[in-house]
């Protein structure tokens, strides 16, 4: 029986009463033909097992490589040696896969970096780095459906596959069945995406939002949270073709009711996190601190990374409008000693230097930035009475920049009518949208949070890569 197993976690904080326990993991090192160092993936520490000199076969022992997993039965006493309180010596042991040392690619004694790791992306869970990661991970995402279920959030399934494109972008990936080596044409020689399995054009979706919104019109407050998918040509260490995102969407709110929301949940999360993964954090933090030692003072972070998620969760976030943003940016001696890669003035779409400086050079906390220009956002945000801007809010972030992005929603079925038509959005084949504010439209709002992002300020890592399992980018879908 396997069942039976302790996993590691559980071991090391158990009181060592020369009970008999059975453990189960893979083999970190093995010294001196007596003491193995066993990781089960519950924790990045190792429980040792001791085998006595001996009372084992030879054959057995030269089995017991790195990356070997085991099984292990003994007894449960106190540890002779330093850093852990207890061990198991064990009376028996069995090796349920051996592992090959000479071809094994993760070796102790060589570290490996992150760049090689994301080449055996299949193995580098076995990695501490990776083992804190995904622990990480894994709360993170709990703790999203905790925040929401405990707020009446419904949880609704949105569609991978999808007909429209919410963000306008036309960066999407196609989904077909038609064969492309002789696709079916029409008469002017274009393809005919009738003959095709939906019976028209259809992509993986870029957003869940739009039928959010649906959602919302009939059960007050939804989430969504799944995969979603950019065909956008980036190789950037921010950027992924498949990534997750968490979407609420919420009637009878305002943008302030957003704003308020956004915060209360980002808050949320750290401190789940900090509260339920303190091992994981203090190992990525010492992590952080080692690597930081590498760059120039000027580049060092002023904070470490417990340091900077406690701060966030202590102190409200800075609220400006854009274009105090935008003022902020030009009287910025950044700006004056034209130290930005790109333009500053009213109306850009503000870059992550832009971003980066306004919360960890000027405020030096989270800022929430609202009132964007309408030429720069989505079609469907609430225009504000000025004529220029809209019902728009970006969290930002140290080290990442925007994190959330969010808006009032435009309710106003004319208004939203006459936005679409200019940014020559299809106003017919988005009758099922324009539908809502037909039938008992009311105010609300709604935001986004990219998942990795989120993963990447809470972990301290600064490659979007290191942060999901399998990353999918520009001329890599491997594994």
């Amino acid at each position: 029986m396997f069942n039976t197993r302790v996993k590691v976690k559980e071991l090391l904080a158990t009181a060592p009463e020369n009970q008999e326990v059975t453990v189960m993991g893979w083999v970190r090192s093995f010294r001196n033909n007596q003491f193995i160092a066993l990781n089960d993936g519950s924790t990045n520490n190792t429980l040792q097992i001791v085998v006595e000199l001996g009372a084992f076969d030879e054959s057995l022992l030269k089995r017991i490589t790195p990356g070997a997993s085991l099984k292990a039965t003994g007894t449960l006493i106190p540890s002779q040696g330093k850093g852990q309180k207890v061990e198991v010596k064990a009376h028996s042991v069995e090796i349920l896969g051996d592992c090959d040392p000479e071809k094994y690619p993760l070796q102790l004694r060589n570290r490996p970096s992150l760049e090689y790791l994301r080449e055996i992306a299949h193995l580098r869970f076995r990695t501490n780095t990776f083992g804190a990661i995904f622990r990480v991970r894994h709360s993170l995402a709990f703790a999203i459906h905790k925040f929401f279920n405990e707020k009446g959030f419904a949880y609704l399934h949105t569609p991978i596959i999808t007909a429209s494109d919410a963000e306008g972008a036309g960066e999407m990936f196609r989904v077909s069945t038609i064969p492309f080596d002789n696709p079916p044409r029409k008469d002017d020689g274009s393809i005919d995406f009738s003959e095709d399995f939906f019976g028209r054009v259809t992509n993986l979706t870029v957003s869940g939002q739009l039928e959010g919104e649906l959602g919302a019109m009939a059960l007050s407050e939804i989430y969504t949270f799944g995969p979603t998918f950019r065909a956008e040509n980036s190789n950037t260490a921010r950027h992924l073709a498949e990534f997750w995102m968490i979407e609420p969407e919420m009637a009878f709110y305002d943008l302030e009711d957003n704003m308020d929301l956004a915060e209360s949940f980002i808050r949320y999360l750290i401190q789940y996190v900090m509260e339920h993964n303190r091992e994981d954090l203090e190992f990525l933090a010492q992590r952080l601190a080692e690597e930081e030692k590498q760059k120039p003072q000027a580049e060092r972070s002023e904070m470490g990374l417990i340091e900077k998620l406690e701060f966030v969760v202590n102190n409200r976030f800075e609220r400006i409008s854009y274009t105090e943003a935008i003022d902020i940016l030009l009287q910025s001696p950044a700006y004056k000693k034209k130290k930005f890669q790109y333009e500053v003035n009213w109306g850009i779409d503000m870059q992550s230097e832009h971003e980066r400086y306004l919360v960890e050079k000027h405020f030096k906390k989270p800022v929430i930035v609202t009132g964007y220009p309408k030429d720069i956002k989505a079609f469907y945000m609430r225009q504000n009475d000025d004529g220029k801007t809209v019902a728009a809010m970006d969290i930002l972030v140290p080290g990442i920049g925007e994190i959330v992005g969010g808006s009032q929603r435009e309710e106003r079925l004319e208004k939203l009518e006459a936005r679409m038509k200019e940014m020559h959005i299809p106003v017919e084949e988005m009758w099922w949208y324009l539908d809502t504010r037909r039938f008992g439209s009311v105010p609300h709002a709604g935001f986004g949070l990219g998942f990795e992002r989120m993963m990447l300020f809470v972990t301290g890592m600064t490659n979007i890569r290191d942060v999901i399992a399998f990353p999918r980018t520009p001329k890599n879908a491997e594994f």
